[in-house]
């Protein structure tokens, strides 16, 4: 399996070249050059698995020869070891057909504990095979910069920049993020600034060649192809248990940089029965404009109870525009 840009020009890299890469050279995101494929009888062939062992299974066709299953399994068990709930993304029943998927287990409350816990051992698993050192450089609107800093705290060869608009994550995030005493984490406020600023920055500094010709940069946003692969497993996890392949399952998902719901489009295209996906937005609706009606010109960002949900350019949308227009 390798991984090419969606913009075309960057060079083709293998899944541990795109993990610590990040962001493509050339400004573009990395997906896979085809998508793996699972028949109904494999997919059934799933059902009973614990979450590790399943995480493995689905992850294996994306990571080539950059990892044996038996290392893969050895890292999701690890990963997933520290979760709150021993199902990691547990099911509670809401009525006869609703269900609602808790993606809150991980050690920071956040549902990018899923995807990061394992992040964060795939860096160090890559990294300590040579004598380089990652710098990641990362946009939060809370959520990501926590669960990103306790997954690489403290971590051998990483060390982790994150920026936050001042005054727009909660306080428990803000928290978790300030007052983590390892050396190698340091997170930055940024003054009169919303999230799209935020990463605004983190992909100047991905394109900016004085600026990766000194540092080894790497991210762990959802522009990250590795984080994104992780979030699919949760989507067979639902599946399986409400009957997947025999059958069909939708799923809602609020979403603002479109890496969750994109992670339920992989799903289907793998060969999950997913009857639809439902975008669900607050205000900040530019994901319902561009779907609705095909616009996507950027507003201002305003202020919700939703920090996550709070951006007008959804970075993840650029994945599927490349694999829906071919």
């Amino acid at each position: 399996m390798d991984y090419i840009s969606t913009r075309g020009s960057a060079p083709a890299l293998d899944f541990e070249g795109a993990t610590l890469a990040g962001l493509a050279s050339d400004g573009g995101l990395y997906v896979p050059r085809s998508w793996p494929r699972f028949s109904e009888a494999e997919i059934a062939g799933m059902a009973g698995l614990s979450y590790a062992e399943l995480a493995a299974r689905v992850m294996l066709p994306f990571v080539g020869d950059s990892l044996t299953h038996e290392r893969l399994l050895a890292l999701t068990t690890q990963a997933y070891g520290r979760f709150a709930h021993k199902a990691v993304t547990p099911l509670r029943q809401l009525d006869e057909q609703q269900w609602l998927l808790e993606l809150f287990h991980g050690p920071t409350l956040a549902f990018k504990d899923v995807a990061l816990q394992l992040l964060g051992l795939l860096f160090e698993e890559f990294l300590g095979r040579g004598d380089q050192n990652l710098t990641i450089v990362g946009a939060t609107s809370g959520d990501t910069g926590s669960a990103a800093i306790d997954a690489v705290a403290g971590r051998a060869k990483v060390d982790i920049f994150m920026l936050h608009p001042k005054g727009r994550v909660s306080d428990v995030q803000r928290r978790q993020m300030t007052t983590v005493l390892a050396p190698n984490v340091h997170n930055i406020a940024i003054s009169g600034s919303s999230f799209d600023d935020a990463q605004a920055m983190v992909k100047r500094m991905f394109n900016d060649p004085a600026m990766t010709g000194r540092f080894n940069i790497g991210a762990v946003n959802s522009i990250n192809w590795a984080r994104l692969m992780a979030q699919v497993v949760y989507y067979f996890a639902a599946g399986l248990q409400l009957g997947a392949p025999h059958r069909a399952v939708a799923f809602s998902v609020p979403t603002g940089n479109f890496g969750d719901v994109f992670a339920g489009y992989v799903a289907a295209k793998m060969g999950l029965p997913v009857e639809r996906l439902i975008v669900a937005t607050n205000v900040n609706d530019i994901l319902h404009r561009a779907l609705s009606s095909g616009d996507y010109s950027a507003g201002t960002v305003t202020p919700t109870a939703a920090p996550s949900m709070d951006i007008q350019v959804s970075s993840n949308f650029e994945r599927l525009l490349f694999d829906v227009g071919g």
